[in-house]
């Protein structure tokens, strides 16, 4: 497994890490554990979770409940914010409601830190000053080493970052946001408000849902069982003309090079400098395999400028 520098922090990371939004979902508790063993096997290291993950808290507790000793070898980001009950009243970012929600992360992790504790949603309703203060004082209690965000427009991560620095904060190191071959608007206006006020990408959804898998043609039925066939959001977000043809040239664009989909969905990703880690989920270990070999082309730059054309980002 290849390494990468975690930003401007000290960490190192896998290229490749696992995303754990079925832990406790699609699969229970107890069935996460050959995955997460595959996965420390393999030489995965950062492990991406959230407290609503798995039906509010059950992804974070397969992740307590079966690290073990290797939790000291692996960096955990998980997410706070979005609605842990049913009344909304466990949800937000303010000072109040951080420092309980860390405290069940904690516990569910079986862990006394969290490496990169990231606000789900950004929360209007809460003072940025407020929430910035209570990561700071986070940080200094070593209950988590890194602060970051999901889902932010890039003004609003300029404004968080800049009143951090106003008030002698730390800034935030990462934004956990959707980007892959087929999602590119990032590249518009975040990514580079990311490199100017110096936070490194966690891209969601790399795959497209699986529709960058290889598994999906035009005009035949899609695979049972898969996220696209189970939910017409996605084949809504995915599944339209543009994409089928970037599809079509994208796969051309590997069978020309001996390379599968898969190969260059993560690659591609692996290429981008911003990326901190490429996250993908998986339910079965093989998957875990597939990932980890699929990281290892190397694009050249020729490569890189055919696919912006490809993908209309030319």
């Amino acid at each position: 497994m290849r390494m990468r520098q975690f930003g401007t922090t000290p960490l190192k990371v896998s290229t490749v890490g696992l995303g754990c939004n079925n832990f406790g979902l699609r699969m229970g508790v107890d069935a996460a554990q050959p995955v997460i063993h595959r996965a420390l096997d393999l030489g995965i290291t950062f492990f991406d979770t959230a407290d609503v993950y798995g039906r509010r808290g059950g992804s974070e507790t397969a992740l307590g409940k079966y690290l073990g000793a290797r939790r000291k070898d692996i960096v955990i980001a998980s997410k706070f914010g979005s609605p842990m009950d049913d009344a909304g009243a466990m949800q937000g970012a303010s000072r109040r409601y951080m420092m309980s929600a860390v405290e069940a992360s904690l516990k569910r992790l079986n862990t006394d830190w969290i490496d990169i504790y990231q606000l789900h949603r950004f929360d209007v309703t809460t003072p940025r000053e407020e929430t910035l203060r209570a990561f700071d004082d986070l940080i200094r209690q070593g209950k988590i080493r890194y602060a970051g965000i999901s889902s932010v427009a890039a003004w609003r991560l300029a404004d968080l970052q800049w009143t951090a620095r106003q008030l002698g904060s730390k800034p935030l190191t990462t934004c956990e946001v959707e980007y892959s071959l087929l999602v590119r608007d990032p590249e518009r206006e975040l990514i580079p408000a990311m490199q100017k006020h110096g936070a490194v990408l966690l891209p969601y959804y790399p795959l497209a849902s699986g529709f960058l898998t290889g598994k999906y043609q035009r005009n035949t039925p899609t695979p049972g069982g898969a996220r696209i066939t189970r939910d017409a959001r996605y084949q809504e977000m995915f599944m339209t003309d543009a994409n089928w043809t970037r599809l079509e040239n994208l796969t051309a664009f590997c069978q020309q090079r001996g390379h599968t989909l898969l190969e260059l969905a993560f690659s591609w990703l692996a290429a981008q400098p911003i990326v901190a880690c490429v996250i993908a989920g998986a339910t079965r270990p093989e998957q875990l395999e597939a990932n980890v070999k699929a990281a290892d082309w190397a694009l050249t730059a020729p490569d890189l400028k055919e696919i912006d054309r490809l993908t209309q980002r030319a």
